[in-house]
């Protein structure tokens, strides 16, 4: 039983557990669970938090899309992407993959695929939140994550 992917962008934390169990329970043709949670991390040793912005609408129309193309692609029974936005501090959650398939690679490649995509084609943005109570630089977009991206085309 294939489901539609699970897109949500909400300020809240999340229940990994929660979603896996919503996307495995109740489907015997599950095989391989793939999950990926992307924290908020302290490179350096001098950051508090990232304040994550999105365009409303916008992002959960890419996500969709995204996810659609993944569960299309691999042949994912069902796919949960969830990404955080407002202040989030260091060790929290920002996002969360969760991919099923029968099999493990088609889960893999799947959950990859919307990560790759994810730090590309959604309109969200990141600001830097350093622990001295600066208020940092836009994150820039990274040339390794449209080469990550571009090895799905």
């Amino acid at each position: 039983m294939t489901l539609p992917p699970t897109i949500r962008v909400q300020r809240e934390d999340f229940d990994l557990q929660a979603e896996v169990d919503r996307l495995s329970k109740n489907n015997p043709g599950v095989g391989a669970i793939v999950t990926f949670s992307g924290l908020c991390r302290d490179d350096g040793g001098t950051l508090a938090a990232l304040e994550l912005e999105h365009y409303p609408g916008m992002a959960e129309a890419a996500m969709t899309r995204i996810g659609e193309l993944a569960i299309e692609r691999f042949g994912l029974l069902g796919l949960t992407a969830i990404h955080r936005y407002g202040k989030i501090a260091v060790g929290e959650n920002i996002v969360l993959v969760v991919a099923v398939a029968p099999h493990r690679q088609a889960a893999f490649d799947g959950a990859n695929f919307v990560m790759d995509f994810l730090k590309t084609a959604a309109p969200f943005w990141k600001k830097e939140h350093s622990r001295d109570g600066a208020e940092g630089d836009w994150v820039a977009a990274k040339d390794a994550d449209d080469a990550a991206r571009d090895k799905w085309k």
